[in-house]
């Protein structure tokens, strides 16, 4: 589901990717699968996979460790999802360094953003 506010983030992302890594060609869906579903044991212990509180199914609400609900992190479901930057950027902060123990890289923030916005 195509967003320009969504578009203009991944273009900030693919730029810094670019930066770091030269060799960048463009964000992948499958990788950013692999990082939403896999177990991490750098972070919070708690918190060991993005699906800790999202769920293995992005349309699905997830759940805070406090009970509080999240919307689904599809845009399919949420439209609106990963279109105001200083959102983004403050979430992706807060959940790697407690899933990861780490901030993520501008490629890990854009994979998953295009993950996301292809279900």
């Amino acid at each position: 589901m195509a967003n320009p506010a969504r578009d203009a983030i991944l273009a900030g992302y693919a730029d810094a990717a670019k930066k770091l890594d030269p060799s960048f060609t463009a964000f992948s869906v499958e990788r950013g699968s692999q990082l939403w579903h896999s177990q991490h044991s750098e972070g919070n212990i708690d918190t060991p996979s993005c699906t800790t509180c999202h769920t293995k199914d992005a349309t699905a609400q997830g759940m805070t460790r406090a009970l509080k609900p999240i919307a689904p992190m599809a845009v399919s479901k949420t439209p609106d999802r990963f279109t105001d930057p200083d959102k983004v950027e403050k979430w992706f902060l807060r959940n790697c360094k407690t899933v990861l123990g780490r901030e993520c890289t501008p490629i890990e923030k854009g994979d998953v953003i295009t993950y996301l916005s292809s279900l």
